[in-house]
C-alpha cells in the first residue's frame, strides 16, 4: 500500500475528505522527521516505535575487488514492530 491508497482508504473508513486525510498524514510526516532530527523517539504503543540511533564507524569490504575500505559513523533510523501489529500478522 503507497501513500496514496492509504489516503483513499483512511478517507473512506473515517468519512473525511481526501483533502483532509492528506493533510494529516503529511503533518504526521513532517511532525515525526523533526522529532527523530533532534533524537526523540516516536512510539505508537502496541503498533510500533521508531527512534534515531548513531552507528559506529567501522570497516568494510569492497566485494567486487576485496579493498578494505572505512565506511563513516551515520545515523538511521530503527523501527521495531509492536506486540499488537506482530500477533495480528
Amino acid at each position: 500500500m503507497n501513500k496514496s491508497e492509504l489516503i483513499a482508504a483512511i478517507a473512506k473508513s473515517t468519512k473525511l475528505t481526501k483533502a483532509d486525510v492528506t493533510n494529516v498524514v503529511d503533518q504526521f510526516l513532517e511532525v515525526s522527521k523533526k522529532e527523530l532530527k533532534k533524537g526523540g523517539e516516536i512510539s505508537l504503543t502496541g503498533f510500533l516505535s521508531i527512534k534515531k540511533v548513531k552507528r559506529a564507524a567501522r570497516t568494510g569490504r569492497n566485494p567486487r575487488t576485496g579493498k578494505v575500505l572505512k565506511i563513516a559513523a551515520k545515523n538511521v533510523v530503527k523501527i521495531k514492530a509492536g506486540k499488537a501489529l506482530k500477533d495480528a500478522v
